[in-house]
């Protein structure tokens, strides 16, 4: 097998050095293996900072990623159930007519609940049982199962507030303790970071990506489900009190904690496997692939992710999460290939440059 690193590294740098990237992290495993961990560029154009490998990166919805991780590695031992309505485990969700969304549901962006409460701002994001509250007490906008659209914040919160009842903790504390530490990546894999580590986290910049939602119109539908105050921003991904809280429709990571994660999800990493085979077949099985209603276009989605996008070769069972800016996680079962690319310069596509290096480090271990 070739070493992929010279040349991945060469790509990066030049990206890093051209301005296309400010500063960038790429990590790949191979049938549990780490085969590449590269980075590149600056964390903090203002100081000089450089990005290291343990440098964090806030990566905006790959985060949800996570949270639905957590969520199989639950039902792995038994303590959730998909088919479980969200009520039977938050008896409150129940309220106006919501009584028959299950985890599944929620899961796959079919719960009929992805609208953002009226009026929410970035500081409200900080108060989580504010937050749980007002996402109970909405009605569903279509019956549970009928139709698909992204749930960009209620995914996170209603998932984790479940995660949060069963478990008695937090959902970061959960993720930390069932996921990161395991994998022995406790320090790199966080919905909110420890106050000590905010100056390992690298600082946002506005690129593509923000010119690209400045120029939607108000009455696009994607900003029903994530409204322009709350939309990825360089402000809001800089601000310290939101980085500190639990977001878990969000999280910051590096690329090495994103692509371990994704790889022992297909299989062993040092000793720990996530879930079941049995398993993961179930959650990249696709349960929607209609056109979704707030993007717009149709998405193939299982049980937590998204499958078969170009980032990921397409392959119709390789799955993960993306972020606004271009952040990704995925793994391909097929191939045993696990992948994490995260940055600070948010960039829409064809500026965002995740399909172009997946492809490369793919070619480069001849895949």
């Amino acid at each position: 097998m070739p070493d992929p690193y010279a040349s991945i590294q060469k790509m990066i740098d030049e990206m890093a050095g051209t301005g296309q990237e400010t500063g960038l992290q790429v990590a790949a495993y191979l049938h549990g293996e780490p085969v590449l961990i590269a980075h590149a560029g600056l964390a903090d154009r203002r100081t000089g900072r450089p990005v290291q490998e343990h440098t964090l990166f806030h990566a905006w919805s790959a985060g949800k990623g996570l949270i639905a991780t957590v969520v199989h590695v639950l039902a792995e031992r038994g303590l959730l159930d998909y088919d479980t309505s969200v009520a039977e485990y938050w008896p409150q969700f129940a309220a106006h007519g919501k009584q028959n969304i299950t985890l599944a549901h929620v899961l796959a962006h079919t719960a009929g609940l992805p609208l953002t409460p009226a009026g929410l701002t970035p500081d409200d994001l900080t108060d989580w049982e504010e937050v749980c509250e007002r996402i109970a007490g909405q009605p569903p906008i279509w019956e549970p199962g009928t139709a698909t659209g992204y749930h960009a914040l209620t995914f996170g919160y209603i998932l984790g507030e479940v995660i949060r009842r069963v478990m008695g903790r937090p959902p970061g504390q959960v993720l930390r303790e069932e996921v990161a530490i395991p994998l022995g990546i406790a320090d790199d894999l966080l919905f909110g970071v420890p106050a000590d580590a905010l100056p390992r986290v690298a600082r946002m910049e506005d690129g593509s990506w923000t010119a690209a939602i400045d120029a939607r119109p108000d009455d696009s539908p994607f900003f029903q489900v994530a409204p322009r105050p709350l939309q990825a921003r360089a402000e809001l991904g800089n601000r310290p009190g939101y980085l500190t809280a639990d977001v878990p429709c969000t999280a910051t990571v590096t690329a090495v904690a994103l692509a371990r994660m994704y790889a022992a999800l297909i299989g062993e990493v040092g000793g720990t496997r996530l879930i079941t085979p049995e398993r993961l077949s179930l959650i990249t099985t696709v349960v929607t692939a209609d056109t979704d209603r707030f993007l717009g276009v149709a998405i193939r989605k299982g049980l937590g992710y998204f499958l078969g996008l170009p980032e990921m070769g397409p392959r119709p069972e390789a799955f993960g999460c993306k972020g606004s800016g271009g952040s990704i996680g995925f793994a391909d079962p097929a191939r045993g290939f696990a992948f994490g690319l995260v940055h600070n310069r948010l960039a829409a596509p064809p500026d965002d440059a995740a399909v172009q290096i997946a492809t490369a480090v793919r070619s480069a271990l001849g895949l």
